[in-house]
């Protein structure tokens, strides 16, 4: 046990399939752990580093296991597939992750903290309410269409026409169907009241936390995207540069090139899709207001939009936030639109 220095844990749900190594990486422990058990043996070795796949609890085994003094290192499971030798099975899986996490090129996932958890948990509820609110209100334009009452797309237009609807003596509804809508009425109410409450606790973080409120102060980053920022990345010490964690997030091209011949595609769109999506969309908001200022961040915008196109700038303007938000926590300061401005001065 004292000569293990790297050990790869395969995770499930219940048998854990663990496999530890030498400085030499000679294999020294190569064994099956119930769950119950998987502490308790953790605990008796001797601190060394652990390679564990990035997915489900896989941070809460991170933080259990740091506790007892080991480096837990967690891996994309598309960076450990090229370790695994032969056929694929748990032990297999175990021993690949013991060899990935020494290689000096490997990229780690930041281990998230139980608040970072919470945080997240908050923004994929709020997701899924909302994803439900607008499959009910898709099922409820249909129903509708079918006894000839057509209305316009958007939450707005269903939540300021729908109690008219069904007020109306002259449309076709029956009875039967008045008390239908009314219940999909009702459950349309509960989701949104349900979605504002999340908002509220997102808000309330984000006023509360100084790292949010920093992040804030970047045109096109709100509430909901410093939070998710603060909940997917946390410590952005882990990231070098800027660079690396915009193409953590995708938001940088793919490459397909060979000798000569550089070839650079659309976005990689790797990472987490939802931040992803949050800071395009933000980044949308900042261009279309952009066209009559003149400090040099609204300049370097619409120079990206007479050059490549409004979606390509949209894309650019999402990319430089994000090392910009990286900027601000590392060196913990605040946006400054005439940055530019003044180091060239």
């Amino acid at each position: 046990m004292k000569d293990i220095t790297t050990l790869g844990i395969d995770l499930a749900k219940n048998v854990f399939q663990i496999h530890g190594a030498d400085a030499r990486g000679k294999k020294m422990l190569t064994k099956r752990v119930q769950r119950h058990k998987l502490v308790e043996h953790i605990a008796n070795m001797s601190p060394c580093v652990i390679g564990m796949e990035a997915c489900g609890g896989a941070h809460y085994w991170a933080r259990r296991f740091k506790e007892f003094g080991h480096d837990v290192k967690l891996m994309s499971p598309q960076f450990v597939k090229p370790y695994v030798k032969s056929n694929k099975n748990d032990a297999n899986d175990a021993e690949a992750c013991c060899e990935a996490v020494t290689r000096p090129s490997m990229r780690f996932v930041p281990n998230k903290t139980v608040e970072q958890q919470d945080i997240q948990a908050m923004h994929r509820i709020r997701s899924r309410l909302i994803a439900q609110r607008t499959s009910l209100s898709n099922q409820i334009r249909g129903l509708l269409a079918e006894y000839g009452i057509v209305m316009a797309q958007g939450i707005a237009t269903l939540r300021r026409k729908l109690p008219d609807i069904l007020e109306n003596a002259e449309n076709e509804l029956s009875m039967i169907g008045r008390e239908l809508f009314q219940d999909l009425y009702n459950e349309f109410c509960e989701l949104e009241e349900r979605i504002k409450q999340y908002e509220v606790k997102v808000v309330k973080i984000a006023k509360e936390d100084e790292r949010c409120q920093r992040i804030q102060t970047i045109p096109g980053v709100g509430k909901l995207t410093a939070t998710a920022f603060f909940a997917s990345v946390g410590d952005v010490k882990v990231f070098t540069k800027g660079r690396q964690l915009s193409s953590w997030l995708g938001l940088v091209p793919k490459q397909s090139s060979s000798g000569n011949k550089v070839r650079l595609l659309g976005i990689s769109k790797r990472g987490d899709r939802y931040l992803r999506s949050l800071f395009v969309h933000g980044a949308r908001a900042v261009v279309k207001t952009v066209p009559n200022k003149t400090d040099p961040y609204s300049l370097w915008i619409n120079q990206l939009i007479s050059r490549c196109g409004i979606n390509k700038a949209v894309v650019a303007v999402a990319n430089k936030n994000v090392r910009i938000a990286w900027a601000l926590l590392k060196y913990e300061t605040s946006f400054d639109p005439e940055y530019k401005r003044k180091t060239n001065d």
